[in-house]
């Protein structure tokens, strides 16, 4: 029998001893099931003639993407450069998002993302960045020394890229409550850790 990894050992225990559906029964039960949605995997229940309903870890997103490694890079990244304040949004966000709350989840997650491109304006010029009156002029500071590609339309002048178009849909609920859902605030927090991380590996290798 082929050995597993310690840690995943235990999550899979804890999956073998969470309760039938639904999840909101346990509170603890529930922030055990919104973190492994976070790193990409779900809880399925398939039927077993002699157990019943048998709870079971299935990836939800292809191996590819490695949501446990990006947000660990991503962490290892922010500490290296020193974006202590990108960091501690991105830190409240998961927090929110682990205990339910999509609400901040999804403000702290667009607040990261703007934080972090702050940042990296800084790190690139910190004396336009310093003069810069917006952290969309930062953005577009970035635009124009080619740090945002417009090969790769991730910038252009007529706001039609995927930066821009990133910060329109974390802008579209906010922080305002009763206004998100899980899949949503999963869906918004895994495009920031994949967006963080290609910028930030960026950063690293010189722009």
């Amino acid at each position: 029998m082929a050995r597993l990894p310690l840690a995943e050992a235990v999550v899979r225990e804890a999956v073998a001893l969470t309760s039938a559906r639904p999840y909101g029964l346990q509170e603890q039960q529930g922030r055990f099931v919104r973190a492994l949605a976070l790193d990409g995997f779900v809880i399925q229940w398939d039927e077993s003639p002699s157990m019943g309903e048998v709870p079971l870890l299935r990836a939800a997103l292809p191996g590819e993407v490695d949501l446990p490694d990006v947000h660990d890079e991503v962490h290892q990244l922010l500490n290296y450069f020193g974006f202590v304040v990108s960091r501690g949004h991105l830190d409240q966000a998961i927090e929110a998002h682990t205990r339910g709350d999509w609400a901040a989840a999804n403000g702290q997650t667009r607040t990261f993302i703007e934080s972090l491109f702050d940042s990296i304006a800084d790190r690139v010029d910190a004396a336009e960045a310093a003069e810069a009156t917006s952290s969309e002029n930062r953005r577009a500071m970035l635009g124009r020394k080619g740090f945002l590609s417009a090969e790769r339309h991730e910038w252009s002048t007529d706001g039609k890229n995927y930066i821009n178009g990133l910060f329109k849909m974390l802008h579209t609920e906010g922080s305002h409550p009763g206004l998100s859902d899980e899949d949503r605030s999963t869906f918004r927090l895994h495009l920031a850790l994949i967006t963080a991380r290609t910028f930030l590996r960026r950063l690293k290798n010189g722009g």
